[in-house]
């Protein structure tokens, strides 16, 4: 069964920066996508970014330009997915999970996938919060 683990959250001020990584405890065969979602308080989970297997990136608007995602997915090494989140914001204050979805056939993938439901895997979470 595949596990996610992420890390690299904390307590920052406005303007710094942080990296979040996630963690597959295998190689994931037949990886299409991975994600990152995160879930302020008292609000539903958001997409912030997606990549897929070639490299394709997506991002919400609220953070273009400030976040980039990356990915290692060396073949038999266990995959790992990063988030650079740069000019860190009070809005971007929430619990970040990381996702990843393996399918048969990766070319009915579709790159910025949404739906939470279609990424089998999810990590535990890790707390950003950013003060002014």
């Amino acid at each position: 069964q595949v596990q996610l683990v992420e890390s690299g959250g904390g307590s920052v001020q406005a303007g710094e920066s942080l990296k979040l990584s996630c963690v597959a405890n295998m190689y994931i065969f037949g990886l299409c996508g991975m994600a990152w979602y995160r879930q302020a308080p008292g609000k539903g989970r958001e997409l912030v970014s997606t990549i897929t297997n070639d490299e394709t990136t997506t991002y919400a608007e609220s953070v273009k330009g400030r976040f980039a995602i990356t990915q290692d997915n060396k073949r038999n090494t266990p995959n790992k997915l990063y988030l650079q989140m740069n000019s860190l914001e009070t809005e971007d204050t929430a619990v970040y999970y990381c996702a990843a979805a393996d399918r048969v056939d990766c070319s009915s993938w579709h790159p910025g996938e949404d739906d939470p439901g279609e990424y089998p895997y999810w990590g535990q979470g890790t707390q950003v919060t950013v003060s002014s």
